[in-house]
């Protein structure tokens, strides 16, 4: 599975969105320029639901630019 790609920014508040859904806490830790950094913590329990709500968005993803690209071609 190929998950690596450029985080944006609007890519970071989405996956800080499904983190806390997911029931894991996040810490600003520090703000240096534009640049933030954040701490996660939680239960092996929170983390596994993240794991499984970032393969479901990311098949989601997929699905919807295999739709697009259908459409394109037709």
């Amino acid at each position: 599975m190929q998950c690596a790609r450029r985080i944006t920014r609007r890519t970071a508040v989405d996956i800080m969105e499904i983190a806390r859904t997911a029931g894991l806490q996040i810490l600003l830790d520090a703000q240096i320029g534009r640049e933030t950094y954040h701490s996660v913590s939680g239960s092996l329990l929170s983390l596994q639901r993240f794991a499984d709500a970032v393969c479901a968005a990311r098949a989601d993803e997929g699905a919807t630019r295999a739709e697009e690209s259908g459409r394109h071609e037709a």
